[in-house]
């Protein structure tokens, strides 16, 4: 879309609103009217009728004592009531609290959302000693292992036009052609295991939730530490036991 098409259908106080929204939801603490329109380089005076009706609507709360603004469980409540995501979360997490039991691992499961992977629900192990991923973290998809899984097992369209988005490769024919051929393999073998890119001394175990091609797809995943993985056969285990509970929770969805 070029510069005149974006003028033309922009709508200044939707912005300013969700300009808001997103500023109060990354910030950890309550805003008064002064901090959040410094916050989305904007004037006290441009934000004060967005902030009334915000409020008004219910999606924030202001305090009556310092005047300062926070969100309210709106935005929550309402991401909740969106079935495929609540129909996901609530067949996988009880499959996932038993893999970390059996494991001794944590796993996370993790999503598309805005050309990244992000983690929408954990299984913490009660081991002394495990990785936690928190929840809501996102991650590049062509390097990440729940990434890869994802845009493997993705329709060619969506997943060209998310590779393009990513700006390492994007720009590069033959790491992008190494890629595709990286995601086909994938896609054949039906998981993916890989050092951390992030953390050194970590591998990651991630399978595909749901079926290839399919609209709604998700990645469960096991970031474990190398010195747990001592032999081929912890290794094979691991990736056993995702597969296992992976089936389970496609199962389900299915019906």
């Amino acid at each position: 879309m070029n510069d005149k098409s974006k003028a033309k259908y922009a709508v200044p106080a939707l912005d300013k609103g969700l300009d808001i929204l997103e500023f109060l939801a990354l910030n950890n603490a309550p805003c008064t009217q002064s901090e959040i329109a410094s916050g989305i380089s904007r004037t006290p005076n441009e934000v004060y009728r967005v902030l009334v009706g915000l409020e008004k609507r219910g999606y924030l709360v202001r305090s009556l004592e310092s005047g300062r603004y926070c969100l309210s469980l709106k935005l929550y409540n309402l991401s909740r009531s969106i079935s495929p995501m609540d129909n996901v979360l609530q067949s996988a997490l009880p499959h996932m609290e038993d893999l970390a039991v059996n494991s001794g691992q944590s796993c996370h499961l993790s999503m598309l959302y805005q050309s990244q992977a992000m983690v929408v629900v954990q299984a913490r192990s009660k081991s002394p000693m495990h990785l936690s991923i928190a929840e809501g973290a996102l991650f590049t998809l062509s390097s990440s292992s729940a990434g890869k899984v994802l845009l493997s097992n993705s329709n060619d369209e969506v997943r060209q036009m998310l590779i393009e988005h990513d700006e390492t490769y994007s720009a590069y024919e033959n790491e992008c052609h190494q890629l595709l051929n990286e995601l086909d393999l994938i896609k054949v073998q039906g998981y993916l295991v890989q050092n951390n890119p992030l953390i050194a001394g970590v591998h990651d175990f991630s399978v595909l939730i749901g079926k290839p091609n399919a609209k709604l797809i998700a990645a469960l995943t096991i970031s474990s530490f190398d010195s747990a993985l001592n032999t081929s056969s912890n290794k094979q285990c691991v990736i056993d036991e995702l597969k296992s509970t992976a089936q389970k929770i496609t199962s389900l969805l299915a019906r």
